[in-house]
């Protein structure tokens, strides 16, 4: 009983955050929200990217290659898990029909983000117990969320906000976000002792970037009209 107990208090607190960042930014639409279940697919599909991505990231540790802290920051993970994040939200996202508003894309965004962070949390309380879930969930799952907004807000511009420009905005939908993240990274790499205290800045500017674009695209959902995309619902 006690082992099932403490299985389903793992379950939780490393479910929790994932959940409760994803309500957050889901409310924070002014306009009509989104199709749960869409979501929940992009959370999913964000999940599933967890067991490909620390394969790539398995490979590289076991051979020893890019292993210093500049490549493993900048590539192994900043590069390789928001590329993955980017092409799901790109090819199963951006052309469906429910992605009819700017502020969708920050939703879709999050949800893809959240769902690989949701389930790297799980994995890494498994194997390093509770006692990090806190710290895990102000830090690494919150950071990948506010990546996530980023990610959608330039896809949101690229598609309503700023047509001539559209290549422009859908790379910088990657670009920032991996130079984000690679960052963060990078501080975690070289600060080993006291390293909440390095970063507790970093994630302020990332929450302070966050809510601006929210804002932005909050506004821009009741300036645009809906659009009409060609993909259907079912694709």
């Amino acid at each position: 009983m006690k082992r099932v107990s403490k299985m389903f208090t793992l379950l939780a607190v490393s479910i929790a955050p994932g959940f409760a960042l994803l309500s957050f930014f889901y409310l924070k639409e002014r306009l009509s929200s989104e199709p749960i279940g869409f979501v929940l697919r992009c959370f999913i599909f964000g999940a599933l990217l967890v067991f490909p991505i620390m394969f790539i990231q398995y490979v590289f540790k076991v051979e020893n290659i890019g292993q210093s802290p500049f490549f493993s920051s900048f590539v192994l993970s900043g590069l390789l898990e928001e590329f993955f994040k980017w092409f799901i939200f790109l090819y199963t996202v951006y052309k469906h029909t429910s992605f009819d508003k700017p502020y969708d894309g920050i939703v879709y965004g999050v949800a893809i983000s959240l769902g690989f962070a949701t389930v790297e949390n799980l994995l890494y309380l498994l194997a390093n117990g509770v006692n990090f879930a806190i710290g895990r969930a102000i830090f690494p799952v919150s950071s990948h969320a506010l990546l996530g907004v980023i990610l959608g807000f330039y896809m949101g511009k690229a598609k309503f906000m700023s047509q001539q420009s559209a290549r422009k905005w859908i790379g910088y939908s990657l670009l920032i976000p991996v130079i984000l993240h690679g960052s963060y990274d990078l501080v975690l790499e070289i600060i080993k002792e006291n390293w909440m205290l390095a970063l507790t800045p970093f994630m302020i500017y990332l929450w302070w970037i966050a809510l601006r674009k929210v804002k932005i695209a909050n506004s821009s959902n009741i300036l645009q009209p809906n659009i009409p995309t060609q993909q259907s619902e079912t694709q």
